[in-house]
This record gives C-alpha cells, structure tokens and sequence, in this order.
C-alpha cells in the first residue's frame, strides 16, 4: 500500500541520516583523526620526508606503545604484528601527499566500519567521582587506562582502594588558582 512504502522511505532517510551522522553532536571517527593527527603533527615535528615506507614505519613504532581505543585502531589498519588485515597504505598514500586527517579516516571508514566506531574515553575527576557507586567494569578500565592490574581484588571494595591508592601517581595535581 502507499502507506507503507512512505513509512518504508521515511525510514530509509531517518537511518541514511544517522548513519552519516547528520543530526549528531558527535565527531565522526574522533579516535582516528585524533590520534592520526596527532602522528601527523609528530612527523611534521621531526621533518620526516613523508615517503609512504617512512610514515609506515613510524606509525609501526607509534603503534607498538598504543593503548587502548588507539591499539584497536592500529589493529584495524594493519599496524600491529597480529593484525590479520594490512590496510597501512590507505594511511600512509594519503599522508604522504598530505592529505588532511579528516580525510584519510573518511576513506578508512569506507574500508572498516569499525574504524569510526572507536570512541575517545572520557576522561573525568577521580576525586570529584564516588568510586563505590561505579561498576566494576568502569573501575577496571580506569586502572587499564594507567596500565595497572589488580591481581587480588576480589571485591568491588579492593578496586576502588587500588584506585584511590594510585590515582596520586597517575592523575595530574589539580591547579587551585580558581579560587
């Protein structure tokens, strides 16, 4: 019926909107043009001579230290030794002609979806945070996020000592020139 092929039409547009991010606050690929960009500013700084085998092997090196979002990234685009995939020249062509950021993650997205699913972590306050009220999920990835592992936490409570514990060594001191 007509009725049903405008809902079917109304449909098609409504997810053709979202899935281009029309209508999002959200940055699009916002691990991949974050970090990206962050590699192009590197090279830049370094006065590379932005050959495709020279980005290559300096994204293998900024790779191996990933962690995190990032890691997931560099595993997308072949940059890490178990990557079954090595699509490291669809970064690396592009960046050689200076193509911008934003750019090279469009067509990385065309590849893998997964790219532009990856989303920065927010970071936020640890003494601003009731610790105990979080899950212990979330705990797990803030003490992950420092690179620290609690072999002996058994309960919810142990986590959130840790936290408290280490959160001097790995947050930055608070200015307190707002006053």
């Amino acid at each position: 019926s007509l009725d049903y092929k405008a809902l079917a039409l109304a449909a098609l547009r409504l997810a053709a909107c979202s899935a281009t991010g029309a209508g999002g606050a959200e940055a699009p690929c916002e691990v991949c043009q974050d970090f990206l960009g962050r590699f192009y500013s590197s090279l830049k700084e370094k006065h590379s001579d932005f050959s495709m085998a020279s980005i290559e092997n300096e994204l293998v090196k900024r790779c191996a230290d990933a962690k995190g979002k990032e890691n997931h990234l560099c595993y997308y685009i072949g940059a890490t030794s178990d990557a079954p995939t090595k699509i490291i020249s669809e970064v690396s062509r592009p960046m050689s002609a200076h193509i911008p950021v934003s750019k090279i993650c469009e067509k990385l997205k065309k590849i893998d979806l997964q790219i532009c699913e990856l989303k920065l972590e927010r970071n936020f306050d640890i003494t601003s945070v009731d610790l105990s009220k979080m899950r212990v999920a979330e705990l797990k990835k803030i003490l992950e996020s420092w690179g620290e592992v609690c072999r002996a936490c058994i309960e919810k409570t142990d986590l959130v000592n840790l936290i408290k514990e280490l959160a001097p060594k790995h947050t930055a001191p608070t200015s307190r020139t707002d006053l």
